[in-house]
């Protein structure tokens, strides 16, 4: 493995541009080449050229993982895991100090998320994974002779893709997932790294490299930056002849952009932008010791990220007495503006377009009733309609419904997570929310808690990443 001597925070305290570095195959490409500019905050940074010949992998050539027992795969990984230890890795500590300058995310929250990364890499974990996704594992590992009931014979395996991961900006560990769910496929993976953070996907990968440059799961991954919607780098890149799948974490732009070079051989696997929500039963109002307890609940799963997250709440359905709920409103308001793990106590303020907004719903209508400022500490506006506007930077909609049974015709396809009180109205209502499109639900306060090896986005992805090839001997 090469490496560049001068460290990358000092170089961008000399320069004023922060030096982007690449991954490819083990390889570590220094930057300086080529300059972006953030697309959160505007930040400047300067990434190597690209050499698209090292990005491919030609299809004469088996994948290196091929062969590899996913046990030996997964062992390598734990492995890796336990070296993501913030106080003691260089390659953490320098992405930390240069995401603090491209990421919205305040430098604790992106410390806090660094040091629970490992539990992504746990056996435990990656097992889960395997177990849920696929019916008979040995499928990765090899051809899985099968019969069926005329007595034909083949056999299926699950073959590694060769897929570019489009990386998501709003969470600095989440690549973590991705170079796992990657290596689990015995995948050639090409990460693209957003503007946000093209650092922790490299700093993850070199440090998968001190642990073994030569193996093959260092040997499939590369990481690397170019602004969405170069034509020049993907037109060549997103062809079948190249690449299988292509995995796209992103906004709809992103997306569509994607959208575009697909065709047969080349399919998308989507995680495209979400919203999550809440609905609260009238059980919610009935004693300010509830009140107060579902308050602090709710404001959990709205701060997730400072509401960056797509499993962060926006909007919270609720059906009840009026003076209840705008008791809960109130004391909501005061729980979003608490320091927590994944949470500052202050998030940006909201945009000026959307405070004008809400002072245009007040003056139209006498019902809406406002909590807060629009100065990140969180703000709840209680209506009787959603709002048309998107809630962001701690700020949610409260919609007071005459039946809590209304809530379902506000889910579509695009509601990821939904937190409910009581639980008990989970089972009461999961068919008709899955019915409308909904993908999740969750007691109230458990968006970010997760069972491991569930699916995502209402898919278990893994499956989807594979090629099934099958052998048959009719």
């Amino acid at each position: 493995m090469t490496t560049t001597e001068t460290d990358p925070a000092t170089a961008a305290k000399a320069t004023e541009v922060i030096r982007v570095d690449h991954f490819v195959r083990g390889r570590v490409v220094p930057g300086g080449a080529v300059n972006y500019r953030s697309r959160d905050l505007g930040v400047e940074f300067a990434t190597p050229e690209i050499v698209l010949d090292e990005l491919v992998t030609p299809r004469r050539e088996l994948p290196p993982l091929l062969d590899v027992p996913i046990e030996e795969i997964i062992d390598f990984l734990v492995t890796c895991g336990e070296r993501l230890v913030l106080e003691e890795n260089v390659h953490l500590q320098r992405a930390a100090d240069l995401i603090a300058a491209t990421n919205p995310l305040p430098r604790r929250v992106i410390e806090n998320l660094f040091r629970s990364a490992r539990l992504r890499l746990t056996k435990r974990a990656l097992w889960s994974s395997i177990e849920t996704n696929f019916a008979d594992p040995a499928a990765l590992d090899g051809w899985v002779e099968r019969t069926d009931h005329h007595g034909q014979h083949g056999a299926l395996r699950a073959f590694p893709p060769r897929m570019i991961h489009m990386l998501a900006g709003n969470s600095p560990t989440g690549c973590i997932s991705s170079i796992a769910q990657g290596a689990l496929v015995k995948a050639v993976n090409v990460f693209k790294m957003p503007s946000s953070d093209p650092f922790t996907c490299v700093a993850m990968l070199r440090t998968m490299a001190e642990v073994d440059p030569d193996h093959p799961v260092v040997r499939s991954m590369s990481a690397v930056y170019w602004r969405g919607g170069d034509e020049r780098i993907e037109r060549t890149l997103y062809r079948p002849q190249f690449f299988d799948r292509i995995v796209a974490w992103g906004g709809g732009d992103a997306i569509n952009n994607v959208i575009k070079y697909l065709g047969p051989g080349l399919q998308l696997v989507s995680f495209d932008p979400k919203t999550s929500i809440s609905i609260l039963g009238p059980e919610t109002f009935t004693s300010d010791a509830v009140i107060d307890a579902v308050a602090e609940a709710a404001a959990v799963d709205v701060s997730v990220f400072n509401q960056e997250a797509c499993l962060a709440s926006r909007f919270i359905f609720v059906s009840g007495e009026r003076s209840g709920i705008e008791t809960f409103c109130a004391r909501l308001q005061s729980r979003l503006g608490v320091d927590r793990e994944t949470a500052s106590e202050t998030a940006h303020p909201l945009p000026g377009d959307l405070r004008d907004e809400i002072q245009m719903l007040q003056v139209l209508d006498d019902e809406v009733k406002v909590w807060g400022r629009p100065d990140g500490r969180g703000l709840v506006v209680l209506t009787s309609d959603p709002v048309e506007f998107h809630p962001s930077n701690k700020t949610v909609n409260v919609v007071h419904l005459d039946s809590i049974d209304q809530a379902v015709r506000f889910v579509n396809v695009a509601t990821q997570t939904i937190g409910m009180y009581p639980p008990e109205l989970k089972r009461a209502m999961r068919d008709r929310l899955a019915s409308a499109g909904a993908q999740r639900v969750v007691r109230i306060g458990g968006a970010a808690k997760h069972v491991e090896g569930g699916p995502h986005d209402a898919m278990f992805p893994l499956q989807r990443f594979v090629h099934w090839m099958s052998d048959e001997d009719a």
